[in-house]
């Protein structure tokens, strides 16, 4: 599933690719892709004539400012936009073409088919599922060493699955999880009420920098991963411990270790990342 970086990625390469672009028509070709409103038509009916004013980012979920609404768009696992002419041949798997007046087509595929969209007016957006219970974004000011310890530290359970959770923290996902949590030097077993505050300080720093890092990479191409112009990400070469079992950690040349956590798979070093403190 794409996670924070790769969608930042793809809301930025899409701003270039359709931003103050006006929409003739819509074609959806898988109906249960939109959750809202309830009937494909009237969701192609509302964005006729509409006009793309930015595109906007909350933890994984992607808003496209229109004219008087806003397209919440979430990938899943494998979804994609692209941009081309309308002449081009449609490949498959694609559900959704946005058509616009200027004869370029946005077209969103989905090979999983799990990806969704809903319409809102400005505003009603945040206060609606699925965007209403989101956490905080760790790319925003608002993330702070102490807001993140005042939302986590007095918590019982295993902090990698806190740091899953996007009610606490939104955007992340398995990778930069292990990512960031290496980088800290934190066990992803460690209950999050066991961390010291230093800890909490490294963290917030890890999880910071992973994500800009990643950001500024392109996010990270495991699966099939494309931004809006079809171009992969380069971050996936920078990975320390995610997808490296059973090999020399880059730190201390111990073994990288990886094992089911509450059903996910999880990698880190044991030598880097002690479960007791």
């Amino acid at each position: 599933m794409p996670e924070l970086p790769e969608v930042e990625t793809v809301r930025r390469t899409l701003i270039e690719l359709v931003a103050g672009k006006t929409i003739d028509h819509v074609t959806v070709t898988l109906p249960r892709i939109i959750q809202r409103p309830t009937e494909p038509e009237w969701f192609a009916a509302d964005l006729a004539g509409k006009t793309v004013q930015t595109v906007e980012r909350r933890g994984k979920f992607l808003r496209l400012l229109m004219d008087d609404l806003v397209l919440v768009s979430h990938l899943r696992m494998e979804g994609r936009y692209g941009v081309y002419q309308q002449d081009e041949p449609v490949q498959k798997h694609t559900h959704v073409i946005f058509h616009f007046t200027d004869g370029t087509e946005l077209r969103y595929q989905d090979v999983r088919q799990f990806g969704t969209m809903h319409l809102f007016k400005p505003g009603d957006d945040l206060q609606s599922p699925p965007l209403n219970k989101l956490g905080i974004e760790p790319l925003s000011e608002t993330f702070t060493e102490q807001s993140l310890s005042n939302i986590l530290s007095k918590r019982t359970s295993k902090v990698k699955p806190l740091l899953l959770n996007q009610a606490y923290v939104v955007g992340l996902g398995n990778i930069y999880v292990d990512e960031a949590l290496f980088a800290a030097g934190i066990h992803p077993e460690r209950t999050a009420n066991t961390l010291l505050p230093e800890e909490w300080s490294r963290l917030h720093k890890a999880i910071a920098d992973t994500l800009r890092s990643a950001v500024e990479a392109g996010g990270s191409s495991i699966k099939s991963y494309v931004n809006g112009q079809g171009e992969m990400g380069m971050f996936q070469h920078q990975l320390a411990v995610y997808g490296r079992a059973n090999k020399p950690c880059a730190r201390c040349g111990g073994n990288v270790e990886k094992k089911v956590v509450l059903g996910r798979g999880t990698h880190y070093c044991l030598q880097c990342q002690p479960l007791e403190a």
